[in-house]
């Protein structure tokens, strides 16, 4: 994600100035396929970064105000447990439950239960489409919900574990979440967040022994996809990448709803992505968008595959797209560096500003973005400042990605020898999570080269092409480069698995 190529860089701009693995199952790739086909992706066709046109039946005759009535209903009804559950629901569902809930609180601004529901699905619809307003009305709502039960509910605690969670507030998340898991300790919706929590405290040890909770309740069919992307996630941070890819597999196999179903989708994307595998990658993403065309991490994903299969405008229109139903800084930052790896200097430019835009909203809203601000100063504007920023953040919220981001911007501020100490943090299963990320192996064997530490140099940046040899557009180049240097042939092909 971060340059390395300081010839097609913009000028430099400040921002604001264990326990034993699960069994293996057999059953992934025919799982693979009932969910490749429950998307929408036809075995052997051409992927299109737009559904074609259904068939189209013979139109049903119109249902009743009383039936339309009752549909509408029943899809709010759905939409509420969804976001009090942390499930993923579909964005006109939450829309429409936020305009039923702001009308209730308007009606009975001492319904405590209503509070919290709005709350909660301020706090999706944040998620979903980046509108930086929604998170202090989350808050307001929340705390409005405690005020006027006058006590403290399970509901409003574990959406502001959840929102906090949204603003990188692990600190929060964590200190919410465990008064939502103490209020109520069989409730399933209050573990997510907390392994959320956890990991980006960096401790891992109590992330999966809150997972070994969460998956030893007995929970519903209609909750169990969840508990297993949980699941995935939690092996993915470990390095068991087939153990994940099942878990989310089957999650997906097993979800309620076409929103629902997209969200595990997309992740199974992420996985085959973060193992070089384009092609799968890319069917897991585009079927994502099929179901649910608001999946902008989805859209995203699909620009990350096709700009890794060469074809440059498709990846540029899905990016684009991404943006546009979310401008998120980490995609903005993505997609600027793509430009800037095309020698398109001016578009990339015009990125990076709409990050160091959209920063600053989520900034006013009170997320804490100083790890995306560290990974532009690094290689963008002032690795001191990167340096300063990251430094704070390691030691409020200690996670892999920070260590990671750390240990680069100390390399591009020039004190290599600290740098190489939180890379190490980030790529040792020993010190750390232990997730396999090409990014991660790349920074080291970077360090590692310009300490002369050559031959640990050469194999992290053999790992980092055989993990993914298409994981950024500038910094595979350079990676490839610099292995040819060290007198080492590149490898061309991820290893399996």
């Amino acid at each position: 994600m971060c340059a390395l190529d300081d010839r097609t860089s913009p000028p430099a701009t400040s921002l604001l100035q264990e326990p034993a693995p699960p069994r293996r199952r057999g059953r992934v790739l025919r799982r693979l396929l009932v969910v490749a086909l429950a998307g929408g992706v036809a075995a052997g066709g051409t992927l299109m970064l737009r559904p074609r046109e259904p068939h189209r039946a013979a139109p049903a005759p119109a249902a009743g105000p009383r039936a339309q009535a009752g549909a509408r209903a029943a899809a709010l009804t759905a939409a509420q447990t969804a976001v009090l559950s942390g499930l993923p629901a579909a964005l006109p569902d939450v829309t429409a439950l936020i305009g039923a809930r702001e009308a209730r609180v308007r009606a009975q601004p001492k319904d405590a239960a209503a509070w919290a529901v709005l709350g909660a699905a301020y706090v999706e619809r944040a998620r979903r489409t980046a509108d930086t307003g929604d998170y202090p009305r989350a808050e307001r709502a929340l705390r409005t919900s405690l005020k006027v039960a006058g006590r403290n509910t399970t509901e409003a605690l574990s959406g502001l574990a959840g929102l906090a969670v949204a603003r990188r507030d692990f600190p929060e998340a964590k200190r919410f979440g465990e008064q939502a898991l103490k209020a109520a300790p069989k409730r399933w919706s209050a573990y997510p967040v907390l392994i959320d929590a956890y990991d980006g405290l960096g401790d891992y040890k109590a992330a999966r022994s809150a997972l070994d909770k969460l998956t030893a309740l007995k929970v519903g069919a209609d909750v169990k996809p969840a508990v297993m992307a949980r699941a995935s996630a939690v092996y993915r941070d470990r390095g068991w990448r087939e153990d994940a890819v099942a878990q989310v597999t089957d999650a997906a196999a097993a979800a309620r709803t076409p929103a629902e179903q997209a969200a595990y989708l997309c992740q199974a994307g992420q996985l085959a992505w973060e193992r070089g595998d384009r092609d799968d990658a890319l069917r897991h993403f585009a079927a994502a968008v099929r179901l649910d065309p608001e999946q902008s991490a989805a859209r995203a994903g699909q620009g990350r595959a096709l700009a890794a299969l060469g074809r440059t405008q498709e990846a540029l229109t899905a990016y684009q797209g991404a943006l546009a139903h979310r401008p998120a800084p980490q995609v903005a930052l993505e997609l600027a560096e793509l430009y800037e790896s095309l020698g398109m200097g001016r578009q990339a430019e015009a990125q990076y500003e709409l990050m160091r835009t959209q920063v600053r909203r989520e900034l006013e809203a009170g997320v804490d973005d100083d790890l995306v601000i560290g990974q532009y100063e690094a290689d963008h504007g002032e690795p001191q400042e990167a340096v300063q920023r990251l430094t704070a953040e390691w030691e409020r919220q200690p996670g892999i990605e920070v260590a990671d981001a750390l240990g680069w911007a100390l390399h591009r501020a020039g004190d290599d020898k600290e740098a190489l100490r939180y890379a190490s943090i980030a790529t040792d299963s020993t010190k750390g999570g232990g997730v396999r990320s090409a990014p991660y192996a790349f920074h080291r064997g970077m360090i590692e080269r310009d300490l002369d530490l050559e031959a640990p140099a050469r194999r992290h940046l053999q790992d980092a092409l055989r993990t993914n040899p298409y994981f950024s557009p500038l910094q595979t180049p350079v990676a490839k480069a610099t292995l040819t240097a060290l007198g080492s042939q590149p490898p061309e092909e991820p290893l399996p698995g």
